[in-house]
């Protein structure tokens, strides 16, 4: 077996067996493939593709490239979540402490951020003092004595996809269904979870614009994951506006404590209930979607969600009382407002623009060593439909460096769409995949 073969072979659109996978997967790691190799094989797989078959053998390699966690210790049935990204998404921050209150373990690993944020971990070590990083035995004793915990990601977790990716992101095979749907599961197949929902995000301000797009990864990465034995679920998802009005790190923490207080926006509290309720239901704490919906609501107007992340946030060395005082979070020296020029309704907010904006006050890094501005980020002040004035308040730009707002605003200005008629809010869930109650 050599490379110059599996390349032609796929190149000629053949079908790969699991050997000649495992060959590619083991040799890349290992450092017997070089690049150039490697880049031609993706760009086959790219041009020609991989059937549903070879598209699990591939994950299934990735998966055991590296470290696999066994959560067994765990008691009870541990539920993941993962969201394919976008624009404000700060909904594990929200999720996991729900579906915690109702007796759900969630032992979950994150990652940091590219592009327009940092990552759910970012977010955390927005709170002082906060380890996201845990011994093993740690961090499965504080799943097991208080019922959730996330840290990030181990280097030592899916090698394969940390390559593969560095390299599909410099020769130009990144969109490829195949190759995003065996990058994910690899690494939540190997985060040892018994079940997984997926949040799969559609819109401007998503990685999938489309919504028949999004149906179709949502689909290979359910048969992946029911493949290996996991009970694995898609939600897809709008995310053609912001999701809430926070986009940053500490401003989406703030928002996240004030969806658990049972004061945050319509559509990021609503979304988190539908999550969560499938995280109950998938974790043998509801009998279906709704009544775990049902059970969500009631642990966060109880306020039982909110003291399970204030738990959380104890127990990996951050300060509890920032969940009453947002001082204690980094604030950013400058704000700029973003003011409306003219009267009328708030037809669009373009998700990406105001996620480059967010990126272009320092909330967010465009490569894996650049520093992330804590503080920054952007509060929008209206979503689609609002109806404004001339002068009104569109969105506070916050940031340490003025001249980066100044940029950032530019760019945000060419995110909102004002008209005189006023539109519907756009169709938060589009359609659930993979549910065993319907």
């Amino acid at each position: 077996m050599n490379m110059n073969d599996l390349i032609l072979k796929k190149r000629e659109g053949g079908k790969l067996n699991k050997g000649e996978i495992e060959y590619f997967i083991n040799g890349y790691v290992k450092g017997d493939i070089p690049d150039y190799q490697a880049s031609a094989f993706l760009m086959a797989i790219f041009f020609k593709g991989m059937d549903k078959e070879e598209t699990y053998l591939l994950t299934n390699a990735m998966r055991y490239s590296g470290d696999t966690i066994d959560l067994s210790s765990i008691k009870g049935i541990k539920v993941d979540k993962h969201s394919t990204g976008g624009v404000g998404d700060k909904t594990t921050l929200i999720v996991a402490p729900l579906a915690a209150a109702v007796g759900v373990p969630i032992a979950k690993m994150s990652g940091r951020g590219l592009g327009f944020t940092g990552g759910t971990v970012d977010k955390l070590e927005s709170i002082k003092g906060f380890r996201t990083s845990l011994e093993p035995e740690a961090f499965l004793k504080q799943v097991n004595e208080i019922g959730i915990s996330v840290i990030g990601q181990t280097a030592h977790i899916t090698p394969a996809d940390k390559k593969l990716y560095a390299l599909r992101d410099v020769t130009s095979t990144v969109d490829n269904f195949s190759l995003i749907a065996s990058s994910i599961m690899s690494k939540k197949l190997a985060a040892g979870s018994d079940a997984i929902v997926l949040d799969v995000k559609c819109g401007n301000g998503a990685f999938v614009e489309n919504i028949e797009d999004a149906e179709t990864l949502g689909e290979i990465m359910t048969k992946i994951g029911s493949s290996a034995g996991r009970n694995t679920v898609a939600v897809i998802t709008d995310m053609s506006q912001p999701l809430g009005k926070a986009v940053g790190n500490s401003l989406e923490v703030i928002e996240a404590i004030e969806t658990l207080k049972g004061n945050g926006p319509s559509d990021i509290t609503e979304l988190s209930l539908v999550l969560a309720g499938i995280m109950i239901n998938m974790g043998g704490k509801a009998d279906s979607k709704e009544e775990g919906k049902k059970l969500a609501k009631e642990v966060l107007e109880s306020g039982k969600a909110l003291r399970k992340l204030k738990l959380m946030i104890e127990a990996q060395g951050g300060k509890g009382e920032v969940i009453d005082d947002y001082g204690l979070l980094p604030t950013s020296k400058h704000q700029i407002n973003l003011l409306a020029k003219k009267s009328g309704y708030v037809n669009s907010i373009e998700a990406r623009k105001i996620g480059l904006a967010s990126q272009h006050t320092g909330a967010g890094r465009s490569t894996k060593e650049e520093n992330i501005d804590l503080s920054a980020g952007i509060q929008l002040n209206k979503k689609v439909g609002d109806k404004i004035s001339k002068g009104d308040t569109l969105a506070t730009l916050h940031g340490d460096n003025e001249i980066k707002l100044i940029n950032a605003l530019k760019e945000a200005e060419k995110a909102f769409y004002i008209k005189e008629t006023k539109v519907e809010t756009p169709e938060l869930i589009k359609k659930i995949i993979g549910m065993t109650d319907e």
